[in-house]
C-alpha cells in the first residue's frame, strides 16, 4: 500500500467512524429492535424475546397505521406539487432582472431560513385558534361568517398543514431551480426568439428539458424531505384530530414513547426508512440513466 494511499485513508476515517457510531449502529440497532418483542416490561426484566416478523404483521393491522400511510403520502405529493410549481414559476419571475429583485428574492427565502420548530408555533397560533389573525383577516373581509377550526377541524387540518410546509418548501425549489436556469445558454432562447417561439413554447421545448437533471433532483430531495416529515405535524397537530393528521413519523414516535412498544415503534420507523431507501435506488438508477445519456 503507497503512502498516499494510507493518507487518504486516514484523512477519511473520522468521517467514517462518525457514520458507523451516529449512522449505522442506531441504523442497525432498530432494525434488531424491530423483531424483538420489547416494552417497559420487558426492558425492566430484561426479557427479550424474538418474534420474528410479528411486529410488522401487527403493525399492518392497525388502522392508525394505515391512516398514517395515506396521509403521509397525501402531504407528500400535494406538498411538492404545490412546492415545484410556485417555485418554478418564482424562478422564472427572478430570472428576468429587474430593480429590487435580488432583495425581493431575498425576502421570499425567510419562509426557508426560519427553523421549522419556529414556523410550526408561529402557524400554531395563527391557525390554531378561533381567535387566531388568519380567521381575524376572514372575518374581517367578510369572507366567512364564523370562525375556521383550522387545526381541530380533521376535515381540513391535514390540508392547513400542507399549506404551511408549501410556505415552507417553496424557497427551496425556487432557490435549485434557478441556480440551474442561471446556467442554461441564452443563444438557445435567442435562436428560438428569432424562429418565433412564444415565450411559453420556450418554456415547454427548451427550458423544461434542459433543466430536467435539476428538476430530476428537485423532486427527488423535495420528496425524501417531506416524506420524513416529523417536527411540523408533532407541533401543529400531535397527528390529531382524531389520527387526521398523523404520518409514519409521529405514528413511529407513539407506539415507541407514549406507548412504550418499541418493538413496534422500531417496525414503523424501519418502514419509513425502506421506503425512502428505494426512492433513494431509484433516483440513483435515474441519474445514472441520464449520465449514460
Amino acid at each position: 500500500m503507497s503512502k498516499n494511499h494510507v493518507i487518504s485513508y486516514l484523512l477519511i476515517a473520522p468521517a467514517a467512524i462518525y457514520m458507523l457510531l451516529f449512522v449505522g449502529y442506531p441504523l442497525i440497532y432498530n432494525m434488531i429492535l424491530s423483531f424483538q418483542n420489547m416494552d417497559l416490561s420487558t426492558l425492566n426484566s430484561g426479557e427479550v424475546l424474538f418474534v420474528g416478523f410479528e411486529n410488522y404483521r401487527a403493525i399492518f393491522q392497525e388502522e392508525a397505521f394505515h391512516i398514517a400511510l395515506r396521509n403521509t403520502l397525501v402531504y407528500t405529493f400535494v406538498s411538492i406539487l404545490f412546492q415545484f410549481i410556485v417555485g418554478f414559476l418564482l424562478a422564472l419571475f427572478f430570472a428576468n432582472k429587474f430593480k429590487g429583485s435580488d432583495g425581493l428574492r431575498g425576502f421570499v427565502m425567510i419562509a426557508w431560513l426560519i427553523p421549522q420548530t419556529i414556523t410550526a408555533l408561529l402557524f400554531t397560533f395563527m391557525l390554531g385558534s378561533t381567535e387566531g389573525i388568519i380567521n381575524q383577516i376572514l372575518l374581517g373581509t367578510g369572507l366567512i361568517n364564523e370562525s375556521i377550526g383550522f387545526l381541530s377541524n380533521p376535515n381540513i387540518a391535514l390540508f392547513s398543514i400542507i399549506a404551511v410546509n408549501v410556505w415552507i418548501g417553496i424557497p427551496f425549489n425556487m432557490l435549485l431551480i434557478s441556480t440551474g436556469l442561471s446556467n442554461l445558454p441564452d443563444d438557445v432562447y435567442e435562436a428560438a426568439s428569432i424562429e418565433g417561439a412564444s415565450n411559453l413554447q420556450q418554456i415547454f421545448y427548451i427550458t423544461l428539458p434542459m433543466l430536467k437533471p435539476v428538476l430530476l433532483v428537485v423532486i427527488m430531495l423535495g420528496f425524501i424531505y417531506t416524506f420524513k416529515v416529523f417536527d411540523l405535524v408533532f407541533i401543529m397537530t400531535g397527528g390529531g384530530p382524531i389520527n387526521a393528521t398523523e404520518v409514519l413519523s409521529t405514528v413511529a414516535y407513539r407506539y415507541s414513547f407514549v406507548n412504550f412498544d418499541f418493538g413496534l415503534g422500531a417496525a414503523a420507523a424501519n418502514i419509513l426508512f425502506i421506503i425512502l431507501f428505494l426512492i433513494s435506488l431509484v433516483y440513483l438508477m435515474m441519474t445514472r440513466t441520464e449520465d449514460v445519456k
